[in-house]
């Protein structure tokens, strides 16, 4: 599909609805907190303990509250208003970013770091349901898919912006800086959210109850090709995802320091950016099913690559490899679960998942930590992408509806 082709015109076509805009900015700077977070505690915590099992439990520390609250977050979602449950979430992060600057500037135990990224990972297990249920309140469905992937491209220029940041203010202040700016983007992107207009729910049936609690749930396992494209990806992060060892590579491995650090961790922000620059102008996929089983393919070859590279520069490029592939299945299977889900359960089914895309990352980041401390990052890291390929291939039989997934618009 060429450029001047209506899918190509029509690109920036959602930027002109006001909440759009205000919503796409709230999102794009709690990301940014996000990832400077993540560097920025990643960086402190294998500073303070020189340990690979101790940046393995920062994932289990974000799992814990997907866990207990991904449910209650998606049932909030479909029964108030949505805004209001994204200002909780902000008030939280904001305080969480507070408590890990006392801690920082105190030099308090690492119990502490712990704590304020606990307090963080509840905040976005609050804040995600809701976000992502309200994006298809605030554009009209015809620009749905558009909207998708604005929303995934500018949470992925944040996750160029924020590591790069943080690398910076680690080497000229520590940690503390990026934790005290952190409490400041909370309290902004708490104001933009605001802004966008009240927007009830679209239904509320019956009281609460374990039924309703649990149907998100029932939908995504009624729904094959959804559940199909959240399991492949799960498995994927979880067992191919090098992020959590990245301190341990740029640090031991690589020999870059807190600012190499930083380019390792936007490296894929920027293949992702890269890849949206590309299908903006492309249009809908054509064959989404088989566009998300090369994608998954293509991450876990790009993480072998990374594993048995020596040399920043090929590192830097594996993880922008893939960064561009992980944001190609991200596209389809947010699209998918948004064009496939009734506007009363898509607070539910977000919260699901979201716990899917949370479980992958955090305890990915614990297996990652757990294997690494038994053996060395390179066996991680080259362990994960063979087992990973050998899942995706499995994963096409187990979902075939998959393979038959067409034009995604």
């Amino acid at each position: 599909m060429s450029s001047t082709s209506p899918a190509g015109r029509d690109a920036y076509a959602v930027f002109r609805i006001r909440d759009f805009r205000l919503l796409i900015g709230g999102s794009f700077l709690t990301t940014i907190l996000q990832q400077t977070q993540a560097v920025a505690l990643g960086w402190d915590i294998y500073e303070r303990t020189g340990s690979a099992m101790a940046l393995g439990l920062m994932g289990i520390v974000q799992f814990v509250p997907v866990i207990l609250l991904f449910l209650p977050a998606g049932q909030l979602a479909d029964r108030y208003d949505r805004r209001w449950i994204m200002v909780l979430s902000q008030l939280l992060w904001c305080a969480g970013s507070l408590e890990l600057a006392a801690a920082a500037w105190s030099g308090a135990d690492v119990n502490w770091m712990y704590l304020g990224l606990a307090a963080s990972g509840t905040a976005m297990v609050i804040n995600r349901p809701s976000r992502d249920a309200l994006l298809p309140q605030v554009v009209p469905l015809h620009l749905l898919a558009r909207a998708v992937s604005w929303s995934s491209s500018s949470f992925q220029i944040a996750s160029v912006a924020g590591p790069a940041l943080a690398g910076i203010l680690i080497a000229f202040g520590g940690a503390m800086p990026v934790y005290l700016l952190n409490g400041l983007i909370a309290i902004v992107a708490l104001g933009l959210t605001l802004a966008i207009a009240a927007r009830p729910p679209a239904s509320v049936r019956g009281n609460l109850s374990w039924r309703e609690m649990f149907a998100g749930l029932a939908h995504v396992w009624r729904t094959k090709l959804i559940l199909g494209l959240m399991v492949i990806d799960l498995f994927v992060i979880v067992i191919g995802g090098v992020t959590a060892l990245l301190p341990i590579y740029a640090k031991d491995i690589l020999q870059v320091g807190p600012s190499g650090l930083g380019w390792l961790s936007a490296a894929p922000a920027l293949g992702a950016i890269a890849m949206a620059i590309l299908q903006s102008n492309r249009g809908p996929f054509e064959h989404g099913g088989r566009a998300f089983i090369a994608a998954m393919t293509g991450f876990s070859v790009a993480m072998l690559v990374f594993g048995l590279s020596p040399w920043f520069w090929l590192s830097f490029t594996a993880l922008l490899a893939g960064g561009a592939c992980d944001f190609t299945g991200a596209i389809i299977r947010q699209t998918v679960l948004q064009l496939r889900t009734p506007d009363e359960l898509r607070g539910r089914v977000s919260a699901v998942n979201r716990v899917f895309i949370s479980s992958s990352n955090e305890l990915g980041a614990f297996r990652a930590g757990v294997i690494t401390s038994l053996g060395s990052p390179v066996i991680t890291v080259l362990a994960g992408g063979l087992a990973t390929l050998a899942f995706v291939a499995a994963g096409t039989r187990l979902f075939p509806s998959l393979r038959r997934l067409g034009r995604i618009e």
